[in-house]
């Protein structure tokens, strides 16, 4: 059973609060580039309602003591839970742009994969944390994909390229920051360009190959497959220094650039705010990072270390994919960035995890590092 941090409830909120607020900005300023200004319907006030529901969530992930998600029977009915949620989206999920990504109860949406990541993230922390003075043994390089790969699978038959890639990339990082060999990392790169060639020819749809060619040859079909491409580099160069200004997105707010709230919002940024707005939020995802980083090294239990580990590779995958997309660096696959892009469930499940982590981080600090891996890590 979890507890509140004996004698201070809020105590923690002392550790996470730069955490809660670097957060915070970043989701206002995604709710201010959504916002439409009175220029018809605008997906801001929605927005800011599950800010202030992922608000609560941060505070009582925070408050609680998380330390029981490193127990195995967590951990695993986790797994189960998400695996069978993910397979349930198959017979009766909502089929939004193409994809059953998506159980739709009226009011509001649920994306099973969101919840699914932070469970592989402390699935693959859990198995490495009790495994990293074995993990020259290929064997749990295998067995750490088999369980990531299963999840995969299931996202890559909905189909949802882009969730799927972020999987990997948490799987791929996880593994790396474990101590994987030399020789082991080669052979995994050598199956995943396999992989990555049989899925082309077998597990892509014809939408999805027409997007990766329309990112190797833009122009080729620049009104079809290659336009939502092309309109999020015109967005992104036409911000110039200063931008165009809060409201003023011509491509964004004109509806040039589809998904601007969503997949495209670090486009529909860039053209209001500029290059001057772009650094100041890489400024801000970089400050992020680094503190969740120092809280990272600060752990008691290795557990607890690769978890907070897991969730830097998750937004870190997140950042990368979405910005590369919208630069034209990698093929467009539908991905949000985090705190910014419109949705609630995402954006619930980020703020969480960052209060889980500095629960981590506060409560392993009222009991010795032997203590915490004799109560957890059995």
């Amino acid at each position: 059973m979890s507890e509140l941090v004996r004698g201070k409830p809020f105590a923690a909120l002392k550790t996470g609060w730069p955490l809660y607020v670097i957060a915070l900005a970043l989701s206002l300023l995604g709710i201010l580039t959504m916002n439409t200004f009175g220029d018809g319907a605008s997906l801001a006030p929605r927005q800011l309602l599950w800010l202030g529901i992922s608000s609560v969530a941060f505070v009582v992930c925070a408050c609680i003591d998380m330390r029981f998600i490193r127990r195995t029977p967590i951990i695993v009915t986790g797994y189960i839970i998400a695996t069978i949620l993910l397979g349930a989206l198959l017979l009766v999920g909502h089929v939004t742009l193409g994809a059953k990504s998506w159980f739709n109860f009226g009011l509001f949406s649920f994306q099973p994969a969101d919840p699914a990541k932070l469970i592989l993230i402390a699935l693959m922390a859990k198995y490495f944390s009790r495994r990293h003075m074995e993990i020259g043994y290929f064997w749990h390089v295998i067995v750490s994909a088999a369980y990531a790969g299963t999840l995969i699978l299931l996202i890559l038959v909905e189909p949802d390229l882009g969730m799927a890639v972020i999987f990997m990339s948490i799987w791929f990082g996880m593994i790396l920051v474990s101590g994987i060999p030399k020789k082991h990392l080669a052979i995994v790169l050598s199956v995943g360009l396999l992989a990555a060639g049989g899925l082309w020819f077998v597990g892509l749809h014809d939408y999805q190959r027409a997007r990766i060619m329309a990112f190797v040859n833009p122009a080729a079909d620049i009104h079809g497959s290659g336009y939502n491409a092309y309109q999020a580099v015109v967005a992104t160069g036409s911000g110039q220094l200063w931008g165009k200004g809060i409201g003023y997105g011509t491509q964004s707010k004109l509806s040039f650039l589809p998904e601007y709230e969503t997949d495209f919002i670090f486009a529909a940024f860039s053209e209001e705010w500029g290059f001057a707005g772009v650094v100041l939020v890489l400024v801000l995802y970089g400050l992020l990072l680094f503190q969740l980083l120092a809280l990272a090294r600060k752990m008691s239990t290795n557990f607890d270390s690769l978890f907070a580990i897991g969730v830097v590779i998750l937004f870190l995958a997140h950042i990368t994919v979405h910005i590369g997309i919208n630069l034209g660096l990698l093929p467009v696959t539908g991905t949000t960035v985090p705190f910014m892009s419109s949705g609630g469930s995402h954006l619930l499940i980020e703020f969480a995890a960052l209060g889980i982590v500095t629960s981590l981080a506060q409560h392993g600090r009222s009991v010795p590092r032997e203590a915490a891996l004799q109560e957890y890590e059995g």
